[in-house]
């Protein structure tokens, strides 16, 4: 008579990754890495080109509020942010905005050869002139609509 033994499975060695898996693997990590990466910093610029645009249109209609009040243009931006005898200002803040890479905006009062003062900011790059991100922006650039 035959006793039946119970026997338990044995498995071989326990079988891990290979090297090539594992490149494999990183690389396809590296392209949805470097996917993410363009798009968020593409994303990045866009916000910050829409927050001087709305800053810049912000601080247009200020300024014509600010001229239908007193009948002129401010003779700087402070007018704009410190409160009258009422606790009002042009602007609904208490401090001067800043551009999205934290330089003040610049403002140039109405001359002769131009009758609307001028508010801009000199892009990411704080100099005159320059391309895409580093380009100079200002409410008249909106207002003729050059962007």
């Amino acid at each position: 008579m035959h006793r039946h033994r119970s026997h338990t499975l044995r498995h071989g060695p326990t079988r891990g990754f290979t090297l090539v898996e594992i490149m494999v693997v990183v690389v396809i990590l590296g392209l949805l890495g470097t996917l993410v990466a363009s798009n968020v910093v593409g994303n990045v610029a866009k916000a910050q080109q829409t927050v001087v645009k709305t800053n810049l249109t912000a601080i247009d209609r200020a300024l014509d509020l600010f001229y239908a009040n007193n009948g002129r243009f401010p003779a700087s931006l402070e007018y704009l942010v410190t409160p009258d005898e009422n606790g009002h200002s042009y602007l609904k803040q208490r401090f001067w905005p800043e551009d999205p890479w934290g330089l003040g905006y610049i403002y140039e009062p109405p001359t002769s050869g131009e009758p609307r003062p001028k508010v801009y900011t000199l892009g990411r790059d704080g100099l005159p002139g320059g391309e895409g991100e580093d380009r100079d922006l200002s409410n008249l650039d909106l207002l003729e609509g050059r962007v």
